[in-house]
């Protein structure tokens, strides 16, 4: 597989998805990855470093330059944790779990991000603001209410699924509340049929 195709997909796919959120710096930002789905095989049958790297490198180049947090979700073996910056975790209060991940639990990209990313811990949970779901991992236990999917045109990273998404605030009051603007100038409305 040519990494590079996978690179400029995950470059895009996260410039669009940052673009379109519009996220504050300090904001978290969830990645979860297949490297085999996106190398066309069967969920956590076939790991690949080489994957691993193209993907967990190029999110956390684009994060870092917005000062976004990363946090890179593992495989079910390890209950979906998080690897994410102790900087993070002080400050969202999030609670810290003992286990490293590998690419045989935990997957290869969490294995690639505990070894690259500065000053890590794991976490069981965290409430993300943005993030990107590469090969139907189900990032969005770690988003917080209300998940709002994010369309492009494109809809794979390599061979698998890619979904992206942004979060806002709950809407309360009903049909008489009014609601500011959106950060895109777009007027939020409390639906009629409520």
């Amino acid at each position: 597989m040519d990494t590079r195709d996978v690179r400029t997909e995950i470059r895009i796919a996260a410039q669009i998805l940052i673009e379109v959120a519009d996220p504050e710096p300090g904001e978290i930002f969830v990645l979860g990855a297949s490297t085999s789905e996106i190398q066309g095989e069967n969920i956590g049958s076939a790991g690949n470093e080489d994957v691993a790297a193209a993907v967990f490198d190029t999110v956390y180049e684009i994060t870092s330059e917005r000062g976004l947090y990363l946090a890179v979700q593992c495989c079910e073996h390890l209950n979906r944790c998080l690897v994410i910056p102790r900087k993070a975790v002080r400050e969202f209060n999030l609670t810290r779990v003992t286990v490293i991940p590998t690419a045989t639990a935990g997957g290869a990209v969490a294995s690639r991000a505990m070894e690259n990313m500065e000053d890590v811990a794991l976490v069981d949970g965290a409430q993300g603001h943005l993030g990107m779901d590469i090969g139907d991992t189900f990032i969005g236990m770690h988003l917080r209410p209300v998940v709002v999917p994010v369309r492009l045109h494109m809809k794979s990273v390599g061979r698998a699924h890619l979904t992206l998404a942004r979060t806002r605030p709950v809407l309360v009051g009903g049909y008489r509340a009014q609601y500011p603007e959106d950060p895109h100038g777009k007027k939020v409305r409390y639906p009629d049929s409520c």
